[in-house]
């Protein structure tokens, strides 16, 4: 038994070879009979995300594993052995274990604590097991990672703080409004970080979206995602005095927002408007915060969030490193009992067959014995065969967990008293 990890993510390898190595869930079905069969594996789960792909074995030879793994891989990426291995990273045994529950934590993550790997480490996990790829070492593997990665997300706030542009403006905007619940946004400029953007505000609870752009069908296409509604860049004016939030991101050298336009249309309004300026260079006039009832963020506001968040998740990792140290040893001290349950199998068997013998020979010196005497005499002997393992089988677990190093002498030690290793246990006549 030995866990062995091959895999590359976004440090070792850049996207044109990731891309080609990913191992989506029709994949892995397409190259089920390979997984299924490889040689000298006998368990093996695929994490593979846009910024990673990583194979956890169970091997019981660990080099030809890794071997016949990194040809599977070469042959279905069309990527030469040569060059996967200047970009793949083997580990084993505790390193490998550290490393996947560190990415479960979100400690090796581009955004440090981010939390989306949690759902990926999951549908490892469902994979392994729909598929059949698994063992009892993998699938616990994979459980202690996913109990390691929610713990970190409920015992610290490591994906708690805006990290992003436009995670930021979500901050901000409830900073300035309380709650965005009922709230409706108006998007100028309809690119991929606008896109983003509305895509925090409608999971916080903004409820309208109006998007508003030079190209109309792209305006449609964001408005369509989100049930909103698409109007021409032009016509933004009009619809000021239904928005709480405005969203500004598009690609215009001079200001598309200016105080003096909006001026009146401000003056209509009775609550209060809030504008975030995520464009460079900037689409709104900075004199529009001078305006009565209006604030005003620029994408240098929002860094200056993204960086204090940064530090406080910074910080946050620190207890999320804790808790991976706490699971790891949790999940070798696991590992390392699976060494001594044949050792305890054996001697519960023999226990079991001197019992056996013993109430067979006391019940064939009472005579006339009754069934409820029987049923005494066969608990008796139960209890007494039960109470003397118990201590035994727990104390070669716990060594087993803390004295792994040792617990080959104990378990040899254990097979020569008892000789535990011959084929019948002499019953003392």
């Amino acid at each position: 038994m030995s866990i062995i990890l091959l895999g590359l993510n976004y440090k070792s390898a850049p996207v044109e070879i990731r891309e080609k190595v990913s191992m989506s869930k029709s994949n892995i079905k397409r190259n089920l009979e390979f997984l299924q069969q490889m040689e000298s594996v006998d368990g093996i789960a695929v994490l593979s995300t846009c910024n990673r792909t990583e194979f956890y074995m169970d091997a019981r030879d660990g080099s030809k594993a890794v071997k016949g793994l990194m040809k599977f891989i070469s042959w279905y990426s069309k990527c030469p052995t040569e060059l996967l291995e200047q970009h793949m990273y083997v580990k084993r045994e505790r390193e490998a274990v550290e490393h996947l529950f560190t990415v479960a934590a979100g400690l090796d993550s581009m955004i440090l604590g981010e939390s989306q790997i949690q759902g990926q480490v999951q549908d490892a996990y469902n994979y392994a097991l729909e598929y059949r790829l698994s063992n009892n070492v993998i699938n616990t593997l994979l459980m202690s990672a996913l109990t390691l990665g929610k713990r970190v997300r409920t015992e610290t706030y490591i994906d708690r703080q805006a990290v992003s542009i436009s995670s930021a403006a979500v901050e901000l905007a409830k900073q300035e409004l309380g709650t965005l619940d009922g709230k409706t946004v108006l998007i100028i400029g309809a690119g991929d970080t606008s896109e983003l953007a509305a895509r925090h505000l409608v999971s916080n609870g903004i409820s309208g979206v109006i998007v508003a752009n030079r190209t109309f069908d792209r305006a449609q296409r964001l408005a369509d995602e989100f049930g909103g509604k698409a109007i021409r860049l032009d016509d933004f004016g009009d619809y000021l005095e239904n928005a709480d939030i405005v969203i500004s991101c598009t690609a215009s050298p001079k200001y598309i927002i200016e105080k003096d336009d909006i001026a009146p249309l401000v003056q209509k309004r009775t609550k209060p408007l809030f504008f975030m300026d995520i464009a460079v260079p900037r689409d709104i006039d900075p004199a529009v915060a001078e305006l009565e009832n209006v604030f005003l963020h620029d994408i240098d506001d929002m860094q200056n969030v993204v960086a204090q968040n940064l530090e406080g998740r910074k910080r946050e990792a620190v207890k999320a490193r804790a808790i991976v140290t706490e699971e790891l040893e949790n999940y070798f001290f696991w590992l390392d009992s699976l060494l001594v349950v044949p050792t305890i199998i054996k001697l519960r068997e023999q226990a079991e067959e001197i019992k056996r013998r013993e109430v067979e020979k006391a019940l064939r010196r009472i005579d006339d014995v009754t069934p409820r005497e029987q049923k005494i005499i066969e608990q008796l002997a139960h209890s007494i065969v039960s109470q003397w393992l118990h201590k035994p089988m727990y104390n070669l677990r716990s060594m087993a967990g803390n004295h792994a190093d040792r617990i080959d002498c104990y378990m040899r030690a254990i097979d020569d008293l008892f000789g535990l290793s011959e084929n019948e246990v002499k019953a003392d006549e």
